[in-house]
């Protein structure tokens, strides 16, 4: 594994170069060597933050099924949304050290309790680490499909090393306003780099395919999770992922924006999305011939939805 994102931390969009060896980026995230996480080792392989490794049973129903995706939830996050629901990890405040031997045994034990899949969270600024991970777990024949769960904050060449491993990509499509996702986000550019890395997902996968129970074994499902006030913008992502992909992809409109505390700030996401506004997003998708697509019941938007990150499974 080349070590320059240790040192020089380059691996996402906002390029910070940090030296995550000595603290952290713009991520919140540092590293650690095993051996000083572990006092009876002395490896000197490197270690990530892992907040919960558990299935999981509330993606989109071709994802959970019936026995639940084996979700990784990886610590830290380099977009770092205001209104994050993970919050508590998205900081880089919780979560027990992994090595990649550890993690390879973590998709191992996902696979043994009966999840569909392994669904990666937030992992673009640990990728390296876990792109070892899988090629390890491949080699020893993990054999539930994989998946990529990501903001679409993520570079190019980033996602090109992901090419082979990775059998379903779970991306969100944020916003289309750079006015918004320098708002929400503190990333003008998100938009655009978005554009680019969905557009290599779909190019590494092809159009979605789903096996006998309706699971999907490879494809892109991308997200977009609507926020107060912003129906506009979510038209306008909606609009250009039918136009640009068609049914080559599925796309998930999502219902569960929930207010944190972290948006006092800014009084318009202090309140749910109201069902007559998502309702209208959802027909304007159906309007444009949106065809392949999830949405969600009003019930989603709720706190008790979101996972403990207890370090349950790590």
């Amino acid at each position: 594994m080349n070590e320059d994102w240790i040192y020089n931390c380059k691996l996402c969009p906002r390029k910070c170069g940090a030296d995550r060896s000595k603290g952290v980026g713009r991520c919140s995230t540092p590293l650690k060597k095993e051996s000083d996480v572990q006092t009876t080792s002395t490896s000197s392989q490197w270690c990530i933050p892992v907040a919960r490794a558990a299935l999981h049973f509330w993606e989109e129903p071709c994802i959970s099924g019936e026995k639940g995706s084996g979700a990784v939830f990886f610590s830290g996050c380099n977009l770092g949304c205001i209104f994050c629901q993970n919050r508590e990890i998205s900081t880089g405040s919780v979560g027990k050290w992994v090595s990649v031997n550890r993690l390879c045994d973590i998709f191992f034990e996902l696979e043994a309790a009966g999840a569909n899949n392994i669904n990666l969270v937030t992992a673009a600024h640990v990728l390296p680490v876990v792109r070892e991970a899988l090629i390890m777990a491949k080699s020893r024949g993990l054999s539930i499909p994989v998946l990529y769960n990501t903001s679409s904050y993520e570079t190019v060449e980033a996602l090109q090393t992901l090419d082979g491993l990775i059998d379903i990509y779970l991306p969100d499509f944020k916003y289309m306003s750079s006015t918004l996702s320098g708002r929400y986000s503190y990333a003008k550019d998100y938009p655009e780099v978005a554009k680019k890395a969905i557009s290599e997902m779909v190019r590494q996968t092809g159009p979605a395919t789903f096996n006998e129970d309706g699971l999907i074994t490879r494809g892109t499902i991308v997200r977009h999770l609507v926020l107060p006030g912003s129906s506009m913008d979510s038209k306008r992502v909606i609009r250009y992922l039918h136009e640009t992909y068609g049914n080559d992809i599925y796309i998930s409109i999502m219902n569960q924006y929930t207010p944190m505390r972290d948006v006092a700030d800014h009084p318009q996401l202090g309140k749910k999305v109201p069902e007559w506004e998502y309702k209208k997003i959802v027909d304007y998708a159906i309007s444009i011939g949106v065809e392949n697509g999830f949405v969600q019941e009003a019930a989603s938007s709720d706190v008790n939805f979101i996972p403990k990150f207890d370090c349950t499974g790590v």
